[in-house]
């Protein structure tokens, strides 16, 4: 258990997660929450972290910091992925352990898991095949980062240990078609559809994949509840138990937004994994379930998005 005094490092407090936990923390009470930007404190850099840690020491890091983008960014950019992610992962775990912080939440992703792995996708199946080639040096890093985190737990005690969530998606995501995640681009593609009055909107893929997806206050919420338990387990999946495949969701993201023309599906564009269902069922029998329907989810992130009054 944390009180509300303790002091909490957020690293990464301007992206998606981070905000959102943020958001959450102040909801709960926390007055002690440590914010730095990229250009106070930058991960990278192996000398500003150990000072910062140093001078800080704080009670509970939460490292939902990272390099994030979509299937093309992914494709485009394998070494800054897998470079960037690595480095300050190892910045961050290693320079709070040298400075005594005892806790720390690593935030994963869910393509860490094997492309073609057993669903629902339980934390055991770590490691157990290959990655999906078009983000594997990405899903490296946090792999990594996951196995970090569990070795200091181990040879350290400390308490350290790795969520894994679903497909995020809320307020202070990115929108910028080249290197975004399905959701998002979907809700530009069919806003901007639907402004300029196009008869279809394009879909990358067959449509088939099936993904599972979180609004990103729900993910905040586990975090936090995760934070005030008693972890025992160095790796658990945050998931909502239910998926859909990419073409339901584009029909949703159409029917929220008020897109009335036809989706058109590209096949020669990757689909990815097949499917992505995590088992959730370590966290639901700690006594937590998501509260936030994908419908109500999605007109809340479009409603927040910079080009909503345009509608």
């Amino acid at each position: 258990m944390i009180d509300t005094n303790s002091k909490i490092f957020v690293a990464g407090h301007r992206g998606l997660a981070g905000s959102a936990i943020v958001r959450e923390l102040q909801r709960k009470g926390y007055t002690n929450i440590i914010l730095r930007t990229r250009q106070e404190l930058d991960l990278l850099n192996q000398e500003q972290v150990a000072n910062f840690f140093q001078e800080e020491k704080p009670h509970y890091v939460v490292l939902a910091a990272a390099k994030v983008g979509g299937i093309q960014a992914n494709n485009d950019f394998p070494a800054d992925f897998i470079f960037e992610n690595l480095s300050l992962q190892v910045n961050v775990i290693n320079e709070a352990h040298k400075a005594g912080v005892q806790n720390l939440l690593f935030l994963g992703s869910n393509c860490i898991y094997p492309k073609y792995c057993p669903q629902p996708i339980k934390e055991e199946y770590l490691l157990t095949g290959a990655l999906e080639p078009t983000n594997e040096p990405y899903a490296i890093a946090k792999i990594a980062g996951v196995k970090m985190c569990d070795s200091y737990r181990r040879q350290y005690g400390r308490n350290y240990f790795s969520v894994m969530p679903i497909n995020l998606y809320g307020p202070n995501d990115h929108y910028d078609l080249a290197n975004n995640h399905v959701l998002p681009a979907l809700i530009k593609k069919a806003h901007d559809a639907k402004i300029n009055n196009h008869p279809t909107y394009e879909v990358w893929g067959t449509g088939t994949p099936m993904r599972e997806f979180m609004y990103i206050d729900d993910l905040a919420n586990a975090c936090v509840f995760l934070m005030e338990s008693d972890v025992s387990e160095p790796l658990i999946n945050i998931g909502s138990g239910s998926d859909i495949t990419i073409r339901e969701l584009a029909t949703i993201v159409a029917e929220v937004i008020g897109f009335e023309g036809q989706i058109v599906f590209d096949p020669s564009k990757p689909d990815g994994t097949p499917r992505k269902l995590l088992d959730a069922s370590k966290l639901e029998s700690m006594g937590w379930k998501p509260r936030i329907s994908l419908e109500e989810g999605i007109m809340k992130t479009y409603v927040s998005t910079p080009f909503y009054k345009q509608s």
